[in-house]
C-alpha cells in the first residue's frame, strides 16, 4: 500500500504557498508606488490607504447587506484591528519618506518574530524547532539581499533621514504584527466578509478623521495630475486584492506563514528591476530567492496523518516482557474476565 503524500504536497498547504505569493507580489507593487509617490514629493500616507478602505466597505459591506448577515463578533473588537491597522499602514508608508525601499523591505522582517512571540502568548500556537528552522533560512535570505546591494553599490541614496525612517518601520512593523495576529483570531471566529466589511467601515472613518488632521494641506497643496493619480489608483486596487486573499491565508495557514510569504517581496522586486527597467542585479539575489522558498517549504512541512497516527500509537503501546517463547495475545475482555474472576468456592471437609 502506498504512503499518502507528505502534507506540504496537499491541495490546502499548496493554495497557501500560491496566495502567499500572490499576497507578496501585491505588495511590492505597494512598495513601488508609495516610493514612487515620495519620489515625486507627495506626502500623504493615510490617504494613499482610504481608497482602500472605501472599496472594503462598499464591496464586502453591501455583500452583508444582501445576505442579511448579522456580526458574529463584537464591534469593538473591529475597531481596534482597524485603528492598529490604519496607524501600522501610515507609519510603514512614512516611513518611505525618511528612508531606501531596502530599508524598509528589511526591517518588516521585524514583523516575523513579534507574530511568534504574539501567537505563542495569546493564540497558543507551539513553534518546534523545525519552524524555528525554516524561519531562520527565509530570513537569512533578505539578509543575504541587503548585502547583495552592499556588494552591488546600489544603495547610493539612503533618504534623508535614515535613522527616523528605519525607527517608523520597526514601529510599523510591530503592530502589522499585532493587526495579523488580532484578524486571525477574529476571522477563526466569523466569516472572511464581516471582517472585510468592518475593516473597510471603521478603517475609512479613522482614515477619514485622520486625514482631516494631518493631511488636509498637504492635499491641497499637491498638484493632481497623471503622475500622480495613477500610483494613489495603483497602491489603493493592490491593497484591496491583499486586504481580500489575507483572510483565506490566515485560515490555511496563520499569521506567521502570511509573514514568511512576504519575506519574498523584496525578491519579486528584483524580478521587476530585471525586466521592467532592465537592470543588472547581483547573483546573490536568487541564492536568496531559494533560499527563502526552501525556508517556506520547511515550515509548512509536516508528516501525514498516518505515520503521526502511527507514531503516537507506537508511544502508547506499553512495553512487553520478552521471553524465551513467543507469546499470544491476550483478548482484552478475557484478561478483565480472568482478573475479575470470583474465587472459587472451596468444598467442605
Amino acid at each position: 500500500m502506498a504512503l499518502p503524500a507528505p502534507r506540504w504536497l496537499r491541495r490546502e498547504v499548496l493554495v497557501g504557498l500560491a496566495l502567499g505569493q500572490f499576497v507578496s507580489l501585491l505588495i511590492t507593487s505597494t512598495g513601488f508606488s508609495s516610493s514612487e509617490l515620495a519620489r515625486r514629493g507627495v506626502n500623504a500616507p493615510t490617504s494613499q490607504s482610504l481608497l482602500n478602505y472605501i472599496l472594503l466597505a462598499l464591496v464586502y459591506g453591501g455583500i452583508m447587506i444582501y445576505k442579511r448577515q448579522l456580526l458574529t463578533v463584537k464591534w469593538y473588537y473591529y475597531l481596534i484591528l482597524s485603528i492598529v491597522d490604519v496607524e501600522a499602514n501610515y507609519i510603514v508608508v512614512k516611513a518611505y519618506q525618511y528612508t531606501s525601499l531596502t530599508s524598509v523591505m528589511l526591517l518588516d522582517c521585524w514583523a516575523i518574530p513579534c507574530v511568534l512571540f504574539l501567537t505563542w502568548i495569546f493564540l497558543k500556537t507551539k513553534y518546534g524547532l523545525r519552524k524555528l528552522f525554516g524561519v531562520g533560512i527565509c530570513v537569512a535570505g533578505v539578509v543575504l539581499v541587503v548585502f547583495s546591494d552592499v556588494h552591488a553599490s546600489e544603495r547610493k541614496s539612503k533618504g534623508p533621514s535614515p535613522l527616523k525612517g528605519d525607527m517608523l518601520v520597526i514601529a510599523g512593523a510591530t503592530l502589522y504584527a499585532v493587526s495579523n495576529v488580532t484578524e486571525e483570531y477574529i476571522v477563526k471566529k466569523s466569516s472572511r466578509i464581516e471582517v472585510m466589511a468592518m475593516l473597510g467601515v471603521f478603517g475609512a472613518i479613522i482614515s477619514g478623521i485622520q486625514i482631516s488632521i494631518l493631511e488636509r494641506e498637504e492635499l491641497r497643496s499637491t498638484e493632481w495630475n497623471a503622475s500622480a493619480v495613477l500610483p494613489f489608483i495603483g497602491f489603493a486596487l493592490a491593497m484591496f486584492l491583499f486586504y481580500s486573499t489575507v483572510p483565506i491565508i490566515l485560515k490555511i495557514c496563520g499569521a506567521t506563514m502570511l509573514n514568511l510569504s512576504l519575506l519574498t517581496s523584496d525578491m519579486w522586486a528584483v524580478l521587476i528591476r530585471i525586466f521592467a527597467y532592465h537592470e543588472k542585479v547581483d547573483w546573490m539575489y536568487f541564492v536568496a530567492f531559494a533560499g527563502t522558498a526552501i525556508g517556506l517549504i520547511i515550515y509548512s512541512y509536516k508528516l501525514p496523518r498516518t505515520r503521526r497516527r502511527s507514531q503516537a500509537q507506537l508511544m502508547r503501546r506499553p512495553q512487553q516482557r520478552t521471553t524465551g517463547r513467543s507469546e499470544c495475545p491476550v483478548p482484552e475482555k478475557m484478561m478483565d474476565r480472568t482478573q475479575t474472576s470470583p474465587r472459587r468456592k472451596q468444598l467442605p471437609q
